[in-house]
C-alpha cells in the first residue's frame, strides 16, 4: 500500500514509519524540516518536505495514496493556539478531499469527545468534527491517552523542588500511553479495509496520579517522591516561570482541571480499555530514570 505518514519522525512517526516499511508498504513521510530528508531516505521511505499550511502540497503529496496517518503538530504558536490547530486540521480535510483519499488514520486524544474543559484538546475535538463530514473516506479517530514522554518535562521540577506534580488529585486515574504503542495501533488501523467513521482508544496503562510519583520515584532512587496537587494558579505560574507561552500554559491548566473533575477521562472509562499487551508504566519507568540520569 502507498501509505503517507505526516508529523515527520518524532515520537510515534519515525516507529510508525518503520514499523510499515518493515511490512513493505510504499511509504512517505511529510515534514517541514529540509533537513530531515536524509533521515527519512536512510529509513527507506520517501520524504515529502513541505508546509501543513500549504494545500496544494498536501493534495499533490496525498493524490494516489491508499491511506495517510494525519497527525496536527502539538503545538501551533504562541497565540491562537486552538484556531491554529483547528486550521491545519481543515487543510488536512481538504486537501483529503482534493485528492480523493480512501482511508485515514488520525491522532486524536482521550477527551477529544468533549468541547469544554480539555485545553489543547479541544482542537482536536473540532477536527473530528471535520472529518466526519468527509465523503466516501473511512475514518479512525486514534485516540491516545496522556503521552508518556511527557512526564520527561518534569525532570526539573523533581531535580529542583523534590515533587512531582499537577493541578489534579494523587487519586485522579489518568490514561496514559507510549508512542510505540500508538504506533503499533496506526499501523494496523492503516492498513484495514474498514468504513464509516470510527473511534478506537489507545491507552497503555491508567493509573492514579499518585503512581506515577510512587514508580518514577522509585526508577529514580526516591522512593518517597510525593505527589503534589496545586491550585490553578500555582500551575499557571509554574508553567509560565518554567517559559511557557502564557496562552499555553493556560490550555494545559484548563486539561489539568478536566482531568480533575473527571471530563477527559469520562469516555474512555465508559467506552475504552487499556491494551493489555503495551507499555506500562513500570517499563516506562526505566526510560524515565534513563533521561533523568542523563
Amino acid at each position: 500500500m502507498k501509505i503517507i505518514v505526516t508529523g515527520s519522525l518524532g515520537n510515534t512517526g519515525k516507529p510508525l514509519a518503520q514499523q510499515l516499511i518493515a511490512e513493505g508498504h510504499d511509504i512517505t513521510v511529510i515534514s517541514s524540516s529540509e533537513a530531515k530528508k536524509g533521515e527519512i531516505e536512510s529509513l527507506g521511505a520517501k520524504a515529502a518536505i513541505g508546509s501543513i499550511t500549504d494545500v496544494h502540497f498536501l493534495v499533490k503529496t496525498f493524490e494516489g495514496a491508499d491511506a495517510v496517518f494525519a497527525m496536527t503538530p502539538p503545538i501551533m504558536g504562541e497565540s491562537n493556539i486552538v484556531e491554529n490547530t483547528v486550521n491545519a486540521g481543515k487543510n488536512y480535510a481538504e486537501a483529503l478531499e482534493k485528492a480523493s483519499v480512501k482511508r485515514v488514520v488520525m491522532l486524536s486524544s482521550v477527551g477529544a469527545d468533549s468541547p469544554v474543559e480539555n485545553g489543547p484538546i479541544k482542537g482536536l475535538h473540532h477536527i473530528e468534527k471535520l472529518y466526519n463530514e468527509l465523503e466516501n473516506t473511512s475514518v479512525t479517530f486514534l485516540r491516545a491517552g496522556y503521552f508518556f514522554t511527557n512526564f520527561f518535562n518534569d525532570v526539573p521540577l523533581i531535580k529542583n523542588a523534590g515533587i512531582l506534580g499537577g493541578n489534579y488529585p494523587d487519586n485522579a486515574n489518568i490514561p496514559v500511553v507510549h508512542p510505540t504503542d500508538i504506533a503499533k495501533a496506526a499501523a494496523e488501523e492503516l492498513v484495514k479495509n474498514t468504513s464509516g467513521k470510527n473511534i478506537r482508544y489507545i491507552v497503555s496503562d491508567s493509573r492514579p496520579s499518585a503512581d506515577f510519583a510512587k514508580v518514577l520515584g522509585s526508577a529514580i532512587g526516591n522512593s518517597e517522591l510525593p505527589w503534589v496537587e496545586f491550585t490553578d494558579e500555582q500551575s499557571l505560574d509554574g508553567m509560565v516561570q518554567a517559559g511557557l507561552p502564557k496562552e499555553m500554559a493556560e490550555l494545559y491548566v484548563e486539561m489539568g482541571r478536566g482531568m480533575r473533575t473527571g471530563v477527559v477521562q469520562k469516555d474512555f472509562i465508559e467506552h475504552g480499555s487499556v491494551v493489555e499487551r503495551a507499555t506500562k508504566l513500570e517499563d516506562f519507568a526505566k526510560e524515565f530514570a534513563a533521561k533523568f540520569e542523563a
